[in-house]
């Protein structure tokens, strides 16, 4: 039987929003084929009212009339969610729920033979420019469903087909990556000030210097140990300011870093 909706969306927070945001503002879908559903009829209201799709506070009536089911709810809200609509038979799932592994979603549901997309988005999604790894491998025998979860999702950003298992890499770069970004900004922003500088003028070129790097460094043929010679002149003042990064271990401060995220979110799939 056909279903009335495309996509149903359970759990209408700050990513599903976004989401929202990038498939109906691209036309990639038309917002009377989403269903979204959530407890706070406040933000229920407000996606209704901006973009035009249908709302209900029953995510049985989601689940029920949807081809593709979102998840979009707090992991440690999925079991309660999961109960919400145990009457319902579900086929399709897509889950952006952090470190919750699809055999758990499908154990949870009750149903193994269910297809189960799973996505890692980042904030930057919300203005378009995410990064997101997804495994959709259970849909692989069916290019048209593969098709869509891509599409979806490259309404907001890169999208980038992984394996399951690679996805708590994912999470460790590109999924809390903006954190880690925002921390260098803020890093350059302040040393910026103690030299002289406003907080208006440091910010300016803290912001579009991290935004030109990361166009250059995406669009050159040059390596990124290339790129970071062609700035460090002999004797130079770039080369000092490398050498002191490089003196109190920089890179493996990232590494460190990143292993500490990807090591708590392999915790939290357990």
């Amino acid at each position: 039987m056909k279903k009335r909706y495309k996509l149903g969306v359970i759990g209408c927070g700050f990513m599903a929003k976004a989401i929202l945001k990038g498939v109906v503002l691209s036309d990639f879908l038309n917002p009377r084929k989403i269903i979204v559903s959530d407890p706070s009829g406040d933000k229920l209201e407000e996606v209704s009212g901006e973009l035009g799709v249908i709302t209900t506070t029953d995510n049985r009536e989601v689940a029920n009339e949807c081809e593709f089911l979102l998840f979009a709810v707090k992991p440690q809200s999925f079991a309660e969610a999961a109960q919400s609509i145990s009457s319902v038979k579900v086929e399709k799932v897509i889950s952006i729920m952090a470190g919750v592994k699809k055999s758990t979603i499908k154990n949870t549901l009750g149903v193994s033979l269910i297809k189960v997309a799973r996505c890692m988005p980042n904030l930057p999604c919300s203005i378009g420019s995410g990064a997101m790894g997804v495994d959709m491998s259970d849909f692989n025998g069916n290019p048209d469903d593969t098709q869509f979860i891509t599409m979806l999702f490259s309404c907001l950003g890169t999208v980038l087909s992984l394996p399951e298992e690679k996805l708590d890499a994912v999470t460790g770069i590109s999924g809390s990556g903006p954190a880690y970004v925002f921390m260098f900004i803020d890093s350059l922003v302040d040393a910026g000030i103690k030299q002289g500088l406003t907080k208006d003028e440091a910010q300016t070129l803290a912001f579009q210097t991290v935004i030109g790097s990361a166009e250059m460094a995406a669009e050159s043929e040059k390596s990124i140990p290339e790129l970071i010679k062609s700035v460090c002149s002999k004797g130079g003042t770039t080369i000092e300011a490398v050498k002191v990064l490089e003196e109190n271990n920089f890179r493996g401060i990232v590494d460190e870093a990143v292993q500490a995220c990807v090591s708590r979110s392999k915790e939290l799939s357990k």
